[in-house]
């Protein structure tokens, strides 16, 4: 499977990789007594998972009886491929694939979010332009303009900012997506700032702190609609737990902090933004100013992006991203939370 696949069936998908996950997790924890010699979290140097950097940099995980193994990603794709093969316990990653994880029979659970409402759909001032006389109409008379289609730059297919923009552009605007834009694969959310300054794409569906960043460029591109605006609740990263992690008390342990940095970050926004500098390469004074903006809302309790999570799940099933339309029962596990 590479790295973007996201068309391989349960049934093959589980047939290489399913008992390998088992096993890799099951030698993880103590006998249910919360002791382990080490968690593997995996994260991406992203926005939406300023939790873990915040926890990391703060010595929360200290306070955690586990030693805590960090493990980057650059995008969720990859820690699919990881949590199949039982490398992962935790990771803090998109919602739509920690529902691919869930749809692939990998015994894991949301136990929490990470932030909501945290996207952007930003587009090229010509575009912002034409749509003020031409409404949804802007992408046909941009193509016919500019002998292309507009170009939309994001995560790979089966991301949340991927399934956002489509779902954007199917529901609310009622144009196809496959047909009345391009929409071109982007790992990371620095490669997306990079062709926007380059000028190689001409929008994207993207988190902070490409927004905040873009901004202070010349760059003609900017936000044209924020996720609150499309999808009050939009949910974005989680925190996926494995089961073994789940029935142990580590898992309370894990929130106990991750909610000590969810209210670190509205506390202290010059510490946060510090952080931010150190952890994810933003310098800290454009990490200010996106904590201050419209698309920083942190937050733990899951049931905060429950709605969204069930537009989501339908459109990813519809799509193909996952096999069927998960429920909220398969999805979440509240009850970790609810124990704190």
């Amino acid at each position: 499977m590479t790295e973007y696949d996201f068309t391989l069936s349960r049934r093959s998908y589980l047939a290489g990789t399913g008992a390998a996950a088992t096993a890799g997790l099951a030698g993880c924890l103590g006998s249910g007594s919360g002791g382990t010699e080490e968690l593997s979290v995996a994260y991406m140097p992203i926005f939406p998972d300023l939790q873990y950097f915040v926890m990391d940099e703060q010595g929360y995980f200290d306070e955690i009886s586990a030693e805590i193994n960090g493990q980057e990603f650059t995008d969720g794709p990859a820690i699919i491929q990881a949590y199949g093969g039982g490398e992962i316990d935790i990771a803090m990653f998109g919602i739509v694939p920690s529902m691919i994880v869930i749809d692939r029979g990998i015994p894991a659970k949301v136990t929490a979010a990470n932030i909501k409402e945290p996207m952007a759909v930003m587009v090229h001032d010509d575009l912002r332009a034409m749509w003020d006389e031409h409404g949804a109409d802007a992408f046909s008379v941009w193509e016919e303009e500019n002998g292309e289609p507009f170009r939309f730059g994001t995560f790979p297919q089966g991301s949340v900012p991927d399934v956002l923009l489509r779902y954007w552009l199917a529901e609310e605007v009622g144009v196809d997506p496959e047909s009345a834009v391009e929409i071109i694969e982007i790992g990371g959310a620095n490669a997306v700032f990079q062709a926007i300054v380059n000028d190689e794409i001409d929008g994207t569906s993207i988190m902070e702190p490409v927004p905040t960043r873009v901004d202070g460029t010349n760059a003609p591109v900017g936000t044209f609609r924020t996720a609150a605006e499309i999808m009050p609740g939009q949910p974005a990263a989680v925190t996926l737990m494995s089961d073994e992690v789940r029935d142990s008390a580590l898992a309370g342990e894990f929130l106990e902090q991750h909610v000590r940095a969810t209210e670190f970050i509205e506390a202290n926004p010059s510490e946060t933004a510090d952080i931010v500098e150190s952890g994810i390469g933003m310098d800290a004074d454009l990490a200010r100013e996106a904590l201050a903006g419209p698309l920083s809302n942190f937050v733990t309790d899951p049931r905060e992006i429950e709605n969204g999570a069930d537009i989501f799940s339908q459109f990813a099933n519809e799509n193909g991203q996952i096999d069927q339309q998960l429920s909220r029962e398969q999805i979440f596990d509240y009850s970790v939370y609810d124990s704190l």
